[in-house]
C-alpha cells in the first residue's frame, strides 16, 4: 500500500492533462465531474496509504520515494521523489478531502461559466502542486511545488481576467510571493552550502555540524518564503486582494493549498528551528502579531470575503505562533481545524453571494436564515467553531496553541487571547449582518431609489450563473441600485453545494477528537506525529487543574466574543465608533507600501528611463558611436584615389625613415 503513494499527486495531475487535450470537447459539467473524480482518487490512495503507514511501528513511520534523478551537478544530487511519513500523510489527507468537496462544490457554483473545463483545470494543477510540496522528499521537490501552487494562484485569482481589478490582484500576488520565494532560494542554498544536501533527512542528520549563526540564517531565510505564501507581515496584503477570484478559489487557497504551505515548512524545519531559538522567537512574534492585526481589520470590514480573507492571515498568525513557540503539534491541529471551519465559512459565502445575484456586501443583505437554512445552520457551526466555543473543534485546536504560548510567553499569550475574542466578534458581526435582522436586500428593492445605502466594494461577475444581465464587471463598485434593480430569490443552492457544506459542518463540529487533552490515549494527533516533531518540541508540563483553567478561560473567551457580536450587531446595520476609518482601510499598510514603494518606484523607474537610460547609457553609446565616426570621416579622407597622393605619401614616409637614420647614427 505505502508504494502507492506516487498516485497521490498523479491523479490530479492526469486530470489536468486531459482537461488541458479534451477539456472543451468535455464541456460543463463533464469537465468538472471528470476533475472532481481525480481529486477524489487522489483522496482515496491517501486514505489507502495513510492506512498502511499506520500499521507500521511509530520508528518505521518514514520512507524516502524515489521516482528518478532528476539532476546531477559535482556532489549536488537531486532526486525526484517523495517523503511518505506522518507529517505529509496528514498534510495529503487535509488538502486531499478539503480539495474534494471544493471542486464538488465548484460544479455547482460555477455551473454557466463558459470556462469551466479551464477553470477545473487550474484547480487540479493546484491540488497536485500542493501535494508535491508537501510530500516532496527534498526542498527543491518542495520548490516545485511551491512555484507551482504561485503560478496557479495567479491563474485562478486573475481568472475573470477581463476585469482589471483581478488581473491587478493576480499580479500582486504573484509580486508579494516573489520576493518570499528569493527568501527560500536563498535559504536552500545556504543549507547545501553548510550540509552538502538537500535531502531532508539528511541535511536534519548533518544539523550537529553547523553553526548556529549558520541554522539561524537558513531558518530566516526560509521563513522569509512562508511570509510570502502565508501573508504574514509584512507581505500579507496580496491575500486580500486575491478575493477576486471565485469563492471556490478562495475556498482552496484559504482552506486546503497554498497559504498552509508556509506553516507546514516550519513544522517541517523543525530540527533547524529547534537549534536557532532566535529565529523560533522570530517567528512566534511576527505570528501573534499578525493574528492580532488581521483580527482588527476584519472587524470593520463590509465584504463578506475580505471579512474571512483577513481571518485566515489571523488565524495563519496563530499558526505561526504555535510553531514559534515549539507546539508543531498545536500548529498541525489547528491547521487541520482551520482547514475544516474555514472551508465551510468560504462555501457559504459563496453560496450566499450566489443566492444575492453576485452581492458581497453585508450591509446589503441580512434576513437570510429565513430563506436559506442549510447555508444558515452551516454557517452558524463554523462561526461557533472559529470562535472556539466548546466543544467544537476550534476550542479545541485554538485553546492548544494558547496554553502552548503561554508556556512560553504570558505577553504572547495575551495577545493572543485578545485575538480570540476578536475572532468570535468579528465572524459572529458578519453573521449577524448577513443572516439576522431585517431582509435589507428586500427594502433594497421595495425602495429603488438607492437612498441610504451602503456602497458595496466588492462584486463577482456574472460567471457564477445566476446574473442574467450583463453587469458592469470593470467597476468593483456594486451600488445599492444595482442591487435594487434585479429580482432576488435568494434560497439554498443545489445539492452538489450543500452537501460539502454539511460535510464540512460535521468535522468542523467533531474535528476536535483527534486530539484530545483528557488522557494520553486521546491525544492520536500528538502520538501521530511524534516521529516527525518529538525531538524539537518545547515542552511545558501543565498539571490537570492548570489544563482545566485554561479550557474555561478559552471558553470564556468565545462567549465574550460571541456576546458581543450579538449585542452590537442583532438590531443595527451600522456602527461606525467600532469601524474606525483606519481599520476599514488595514491600518493603511496597504496604502503606505504603494505611496512609498510602488509610486516611488514608478518615479524612479521614469527618471532612470529618462535620465539614466536616454542620457548616460544611451548617451555613452551614442557618444563612442560618434568618435568612431569622427574618426572614420576623418580617416575616409586619406583615401582619395589618386595615384599621385598615394606617392607623395610613400615619399613622406621615405623622407620620415631618413631622417629617423640619420638621427640615430650622428647620435
Amino acid at each position: 500500500m505505502l508504494h502507492a503513494a506516487f498516485l497521490i499527486p498523479l491523479f490530479p495531475l492526469a486530470g489536468f492533462a486531459v482537461l488541458a487535450l479534451a477539456g472543451r470537447r468535455l464541456g460543463n459539467p463533464v469537465a468538472g465531474w471528470l476533475g472532481t473524480a481525480m481529486v477524489a482518487a487522489s483522496f482515496v490512495v491517501t486514505v489507502i496509504v495513510f492506512a498502511g503507514l499506520f500499521q507500521q511501528a511509530p520508528a518505521h513511520r518514514s520512507f524516502d520515494q524515489t521516482w528518478w534523478t532528476w539532476f546531477s551537478v559535482d556532489r549536488l544530487h537531486v532526486t525526484a521523489g517523495i517523503l511518505v511519513d506522518p507529517l505529509s500523510m496528514t498534510m495529503a489527507l487535509f488538502v486531499t478531502g478539503v480539495s474534494t468537496l471544493i471542486h464538488l462544490y465548484s460544479i455547482g457554483y460555477m455551473e454557466h461559466d463558459p470556462q469551466l473545463p479551464k477553470f477545473f483545470l487550474y484547480m487540479n494543477l493546484f491540488v497536485s502542486s500542493m501535494l508535491l510540496l508537501v510530500l516532496g522528499g527534498n526542498l527543491v521537490m518542495t520548490f516545485l511545488g511551491w512555484e507551482g501552487v504561485g503560478v496557479c494562484s495567479y491563474f485562478l485569482i486573475a481568472f475573470w481576467f477581463d476585469r482589471p481589478s483581478a488581473a491587478s490582484a493576480g499580479k500582486k500576488a504573484m509580486i508579494f510571493n516573489r520576493i518570499g520565494d528569493a527568501g527560500f532560494l536563498v535559504g536552500m542554498f545556504l543549507v547545501y552550502e553548510r550540509t552538502g544536501s538537500l535531502q531532508y533527512t539528511t541535511v536534519f542528520s548533518r544539523l550537529g555540524h553547523v553553526s548556529g549563526a549558520s541554522l539561524t540564517a537558513i531558518a530566516l531565510l526560509l521563513f522569509l518564503g512562508a511570509v510570502g505564501k502565508s501573508a504574514q507581515l509584512p507581505l500579507y496584503p496580496w491575500l486580500a486582494d486575491a478575493m477576486e477570484g471565485p469563492t471556490p478559489v478562495s475556498a482552496l487557497i484559504h482552506a486546503a493549498t497554498m497559504v498552509t504551505a508556509g506553516v507546514y515548512l516550519m513544522c517541517r524545519i523543525n530540527p533547524i528551528l529547534f537549534r536557532a531559538p532566535d529565529a523560533a522567537h522570530t517567528v512566534a512574534i511576527i505570528g501573534a502579531v499578525t493574528a492580532f492585526l488581521g483580527a482588527t481589520i476584519a472587524c470593520a470590514q463590509n465584504d463578506v470575503k475580505k471579512i474571512l480573507a483577513y481571518s485566515t492571515i489571523s488565524q495563519l498568525g496563530y499558526m505561526f505562533l504555535a510553531a514559534g513557540v515549539g507546539a508543531y503539534v498545536a500548529a498541525i491541529f489547528l491547521m487541520l481545524a482551520h482547514a475544516f471551519y474555514k472551508a465551510l465559512l468560504f462555501l457559504g459565502a459563496g453560496s450566499v453571494i450566489h443566492a444575492m445575484n453576485d452581492e458581497q456586501n453585508t450591509k446589503l443583505m441580512g434576513g437570510l436564515r429565513a430563506v436559506m437554512p442549510i447555508t444558515w445552520i452551516t454557517f452558524l457551526v463554523a462561526w461557533l467553531a472559529i470562535g472556539g466555543v466548546p466543544p467544537l473543534a476550534g476550542f479545541w485546536a485554538k485553546g492548544d496553541v494558547l496554553l502552548n504560548a503561554y508556556g512560553f510567553s504570558p505577553w504572547l499569550y495575551a495577545l493572543g487571547a485578545l485575538t480570540a475574542v476578536l475572532t468570535a466578534y468579528y465572524i459572529g458581526r458578519c453573521y449577524m449582518l448577513v443572516f439576522s435582522g431585517n431582509a435589507r436586500w428586500v427594502e433594497a428593492r421595495a425602495s429603488g431609489d438607492g437612498h441610504g445605502a451602503v456602497v458595496s466594494h466588492a462584486s463577482t461577475p456574472p460567471a457564477s450563473g445566476h446574473a442574467q444581465e450583463e453587469a458592469d464587471t470593470s467597476n468593483p463598485n456594486v451600488s445599492h441600485e444595482r442591487v435594487s434593480q434585479r429580482e432576488l430569490h435568494p434560497h439554498d443552492p443545489a445539492w452538489v453545494m450543500t452537501v460539502p457544506l454539511v460535510v464540512l459542518a460535521v468535522c468542523s463540529f467533531v474535528g476536535g477528537i483527534i486530539n484530545l487533552p483528557f488522557h494520553p490515549n486521546l491525544v492520536f494527533l500528538e502520538r501521530w506525529l511524534d516521529p516527525v516533531v518529538s525531538r524539537s518540541l518545547f515542552n511545558h508540563h501543565f498539571g490537570a487543574g492548570t489544563q482545566v483553567l485554561f479550557a474555561c478561560v478559552d471558553a470564556a473567551l468565545a462567549v465574550l466574543g460571541v456576546g458581543l457580536a450579538i449585542a452590537l450587531w442583532r438590531s443595527a446595520v451600522d456602527r461606525p465608533e467600532v469601524e474606525p476609518t483606519f481599520l476599514q482601510r488595514a491600518w493603511f499598510i496597504d496604502f503606505g507600501y504603494d505611496r512609498l514603494i510602488a509610486r516611488t518606484s514608478t518615479v524612479f523607474a521614469a527618471f532612470t528611463s529618462a535620465v539614466v537610460e536616454n542620457r548616460v547609457i544611451d548617451g555613452a553609446v551614442n557618444g563612442v558611436a560618434g568618435l568612431f565616426r569622427s574618426g572614420g570621416g576623418v580617416l575616409r579622407k586619406v583615401q582619395t584615389g589618386y595615384v599621385r597622393n598615394y606617392a607623395l605619401g610613400v615619399m613622406a614616409g621615405l623622407v620620415v625613415l631618413l631622417a629617423y637614420v640619420v638621427s640615430r647614427s650622428v647620435s
